[in-house]
């Protein structure tokens, strides 16, 4: 494993994820924080905007006096658009890799992209050199790869527990039902423009049931995995509480099938995930146990109806379903231990 630090530069720093992406690199023993970059804030300290920053970093200064040459990485917390731009002007510099937290790098397809995000692709011819990393998922491949599109925090959710359901064919295809709640800092520090109804702070808002954008990325993977049609309904809510995500899946199983071999067959899948926690069965979860860290909580339990089962898959949507995923995948591809500055 390498013991040599790397230079890491992160551009958006200032925002929810950019703020806990810092926070965590600030205690990485293999990272040397380079730059720190915003549009807004230009000089000030970073600990201005999180008192929980108590490393001595650089102040935050703006994407064009960054000297690219002696960096190693770049960690892209930025609005969808941005990152492909910035990383089209990069990508010339051989020693730079990219982890983009935004959907820039996370579909394949650049027509869905527009389809999904309204708008067009500037880095079309990059996106074959990119890879979308859920980290569990990635560990062969992710080192071949100079961009890694880190997944959003629903679609890690949800296919944590059902890849590998899907890929033993233990469950049915047709009419899943994924129930998901995420805190507001999903939306981002502009949430009010995005959500316009009244009494955020006390109260749950359902929205984007039909075309939510993270339904492009898990049908991407599932495809990968399974051609024929899986039928799903994904309803996700906004809950007002600050962080901490909590997905409720209901499945259909055979006759053939009980609830034991689908524990069995999760416990096995992540045995060696240091990150998943699959729980006793029938343990009740939510979000308590996972907050402020990078770890993904799955309980496999009954329902009334026979044959049916939910899956609660429980989250922090800005660690796992962000910056601790995108420090995970970090130390995959640099050959760190995977819980540095994470564990």
């Amino acid at each position: 494993m390498l013991s040599k630090k790397i230079n890491v530069l992160i551009a958006g720093a200032t925002g929810y994820v950019g703020l806990d992406l810092t926070l965590l690199l600030s205690k990485h023993k293999n990272i040397n924080i380079k730059y720190l970059c915003a549009q807004k804030g230009i000089g000030k300290k970073i600990s201005t905007f999180d008192k929980r920053i108590k490393t001595k970093l650089p102040k935050i200064s703006n994407l064009t006096s960054v000297n690219y040459e002696e960096l190693n990485l770049v960690f892209l917390s930025l609005p969808n658009g941005e990152a492909q731009k910035l990383i089209k002007k990069l990508y010339k510099y051989s020693n730079l890799k990219f982890i983009d937290l935004s959907a820039d790098f996370r579909l394949t397809n650049p027509s869905v992209y527009k389809k999904f995000y309204k708008k067009e692709h500037k880095a079309k011819d990059l996106i074959k050199y990119s890879k979308y990393c859920i980290s569990e998922f990635a560990k062969k491949d992710i080192k071949k790869f100079r961009i890694i599109g880190n997944p959003g925090c629903y679609p890690t959710s949800i296919q944590l527990p059902l890849i590998p359901l899907i890929k033993k064919k233990l469950i049915k295809f047709n009419n899943i039902i994924i129930d998901s709640k995420s805190g507001y800092s999903g939306a981002g520090k502009n949430f009010n423009k995005k959500f316009k109804h009244k009494n955020l702070f006390s109260s749950i808002q359902a929205y984007g049931e039909l075309l939510h954008r993270h339904v492009a990325e898990i049908d991407q993977e599932f495809n990968k995995i399974n051609k024929s049609n899986i039928q799903y309904s994904f309803n996700p809510h906004l809950i007002p509480t600050f962080r901490g995500l909590l997905s409720s899946i209901y499945l259909e199983i055979d006759k053939k099938i009980n609830i034991t071999k689908i524990y069995k067959s999760l416990k096995k899948y992540h045995k060696k995930n240091k990150f998943i926690k699959i729980n006793k069965l029938n343990k009740k979860i939510g979000t308590s146990n996972v907050l402020n860290t990078n770890l993904c909580e799955i309980s496999v339990c009954n329902t009334r109806c026979k044959n049916k089962i939910v899956i609660y898959s429980a989250i922090d949507n800005l660690v796992k379903g962000a910056s601790g995923q995108a420090v995970q995948n970090m130390n995959i591809m640099y050959n760190f231990k995977e819980q540095e500055g994470i564990q």
